[in-house]
């Protein structure tokens, strides 16, 4: 099986004319080093009198190659003056020399505007391939591991690339050159670069393994150093007033100790590397040296042969020596490229198949739950069990209940987030995994707790991923969440820059924004997942006449603690234990269900005490709410508010 570094590597040649380019360009660039070494030995002919002229040494070789591509009218325009043809022989390694050069800067060019071009691609396939995982898959991973594979191993994956593309193969070029005019003066030498070769190719490897193994752990641990910096960075307003900023030094300092620890695991090999290398081309020099003065001393082989070729070897040994260095940072960027595998090979949420899927119609008469189970990876108890609901079209139902009985995820399996174990969820009696997920979401709308706000303009977000809308469609959309008149008295109305996670905007605010940008998918169902259980009365009531205004066009679905949120609803639908245990209206669940007796008592203590403080009610529901908390037993509750729960179920 190739390595993983190799697999992409070989994505270089869907460019076949660039990568065709650029390592012509390099063997042009090497050509000039070549020509140079072969011209060494005319040069010095010339100069110590060996040669009468440089005709005369180009007839000569002319005579004893007739292959050269040398016509007789050129040999007639080479100067007869020694010094002069010195200096022609000079002139041209000097138009060589910048040819060279330029061929070199056009490889490297070339060489790495295709790295750039594969990296991208592949850093957009990372992210394609994440934001399609199913969400359970990177909620247990963190996010921390899916940015790090996205962006710190592309880089070191483009940084191997371009060492590859680049450096290495300009050095391996002029090494093989320097090395094709040693054999070119005594070809007994290739014998010996055959037999060192190998063994040069083993001892890299050994290292290579050494050197991959810490860097995929150096990569490992900079996720962990991402995720606190990320953690302690956002919730820093939570550090300050905690005076926790030495705990989070404390475990940042253990993190990057961390890292530190793998990133020296590599050092060993690295250091060895370099060293073994030049240690086995000395080898090499000595037994060509010894070769040589037996050849020298038999006469076969001329003193002038032996340096020329020794002067080339020690050329080839300096353009190959860097190479050394350079396979070990490809091999360390071996650990990032399996990384980046292990990404795409987890299944996605939608398969090919699953999208071919026929869409699923607006919800018309129902929403129902038959038999739903689920419980999360690596936990023992279902989070939902045997839960079976039926919500019809047009309905306004509050689903309240204790924290951990299954009310959010209830949500996620309607948004198919995650699919039930067993069971199934039926729109109009039609089973939503048996339609394309896409067309399901799409004619929902959904407003979470803390709402997804980009560091992007107002009306960007209002448009977050709805295409083809206009900005009279924002603005109807923002009028009817009731966030226009806040939006227009900003400074740039539907055009300011909202800054990141929506610190520029109140958190009542934030939600309005997240309610117009569900209102303008024109959703059938609605679905609130405690949508204002963290903010202000005045935005609750604001948020609640919001939702009221348009909670006839389609099914609204509250997942509630508030009092006056569930007295809102149509239907209240009580959970416990993974179970719908109860539905009905406000009045009648107090009567007989002691678990929204429960809640109820819980959230008319908080309301009471929260004005007892000094602080204002929640809503217009919470100031009606407290008088009858204050009033006595649970009994009055029941007994003041029949009109009010009337009109909820009306």
């Amino acid at each position: 099986m190739a390595s993983a570094f190799w697999i992409f590597a070989r994505r270089l040649l869907r460019r076949p004319m660039a990568c065709a380019a650029a390592l012509g360009l390099a063997f042009i660039s090497a050509g000039g080093l070549g020509a140079g070494l072969l011209s060494l030995g005319p040069i010095l002919q010339l100069i110590l009198g060996e040669s009468s002229s440089l005709r005369s040494l180009v007839e000569s070789k002319v005579a004893e190659h007739p292959w050269l591509p040398i016509s007789p009218g050129v040999v007639e325009m080479i100067p007869e003056n020694r010094l002069a043809g010195v200096a022609v022989v000079l002139g041209g390694l000097l138009g060589l020399t910048i040819f060279g050069a330029t061929a070199n800067f056009l490889h490297q060019y070339l060489s790495l505007s295709l790295c750039t071009r594969l990296v991208a691609d592949v850093r957009l396939e990372a992210f394609r391939h994440a934001i399609r995982l199913p969400l359970l898959s990177v909620v247990q991973r963190g996010a921390s591991e899916f940015t790090t594979r996205i962006i710190n191993d592309c880089s070191a994956l483009q940084g191997g690339l371009s060492i590859l593309t680049g450096r290495a193969v300009a050095q391996l070029t002029k090494g093989i050159t320097a090395l094709a005019a040693a054999i070119w003066f005594d070809w007994r030498i290739c014998v010996v670069c055959l037999i060192v070769g190998p063994a040069m190719a083993v001892v890299l490897r050994k290292l290579g393994k050494q050197i991959r193994g810490g860097i995929k752990g150096s990569l490992r641990e900079q996720e962990g150093l991402l995720r606190v910096t990320t953690e302690s960075l956002q919730g820093l307003r939570a550090v300050k007033t905690a005076t926790a900023e030495r705990i989070m030094l404390r475990r940042f300092n253990r993190s990057n100790d961390s890292v530190v620890r793998q990133e020296l695991r590599v050092r060993m090999a690295r250091a060895l590397a370099s060293p073994l290398i030049e240690l086995l081309a000395l080898v090499v020099v000595m037994g060509l040296a010894l070769l040589a003065a037996s050849e020298i001393i038999d006469g076969k082989m001329t003193f002038d042969d032996f340096v020329l070729a020794l002067g080339s070897l020690a050329v080839a040994s300096g353009s190959l020596k860097p190479v050394t260095a350079m396979i070990s940072d490809i091999q360390a960027a071996e650990a990032p490229a399996e990384r980046l595998l292990e990404l795409f090979a987890l299944d996605l949420e939608e398969s090919a198949q699953s999208r071919r899927l026929p869409d699923i119609a607006r919800v018309r008469s129902s929403i129902a739950f038959d038999g739903v189970a689920f419980t999360y990876p690596g936990t023992e108890h279902p989070a939902v069990s045997g839960l079976s609901l039926e919500i019809r079209a047009g309905e306004r139902v509050a689903i309240v209940g204790p924290n951990g009985c299954g009310k959010t995820t209830l949500l996620a399996l309607l948004t198919r987030v995650a699919d039930p174990a067993s069971g199934r969820i039926a729109l109009d009696g039609i089973d939503i995994r048996s339609r394309n997920v896409r067309s399901l979401r799409e004619q929902m709308g959904v407003v979470t707790q803390e709402p997804m706000v980009l560091r992007a303009s107002i009306a960007d977000n209002i448009t977050l991923g709805k295409g083809g809308v206009t900005r009279d469609d924002v603005v109807a959309a923002a009028s009817r969440a009731l966030a226009h008149d806040f939006i227009s008295r900003l400074p740039e109305g539907y055009d300011t820059m909202v800054s990141e996670q929506g610190a520029s905007l109140s958190g009542g605010q934030r939600q309005r924004l997240a309610i117009a940008r569900a209102l303008l998918r024109n959703p059938s169902i609605l679905i609130l997942d405690e949508a204002t259980s963290q903010v202000d009365g005045e935005s609750e009531e604001q948020i609640s006449r919001a939702v009221t205004s348009i909670s006839r066009q389609c099914t609204v679905i509250t997942v509630a603690h508030r009092l006056s949120t569930m007295l809102a609803a149509d239907r209240i639908i009580v959970m416990d234990g993974g179970r719908v245990v109860d539905s009905g209206q406000h009045g009648e669940l107090l009567a007989r269900c002691s678990t929204y007796q429960r809640l109820v008592t819980s959230q008319s203590a908080g309301d009471r005490n929260h004005l007892d403080s000094g602080g204002p009610p929640h809503s217009a529901h919470s100031a009606g709410d407290q008088g009858i908390v204050d009033a006595g037993t649970l009994g009055e509750v029941a007994g003041v508010a029949p009109g009010r729960a009337g009109t909820a179920g009306a």
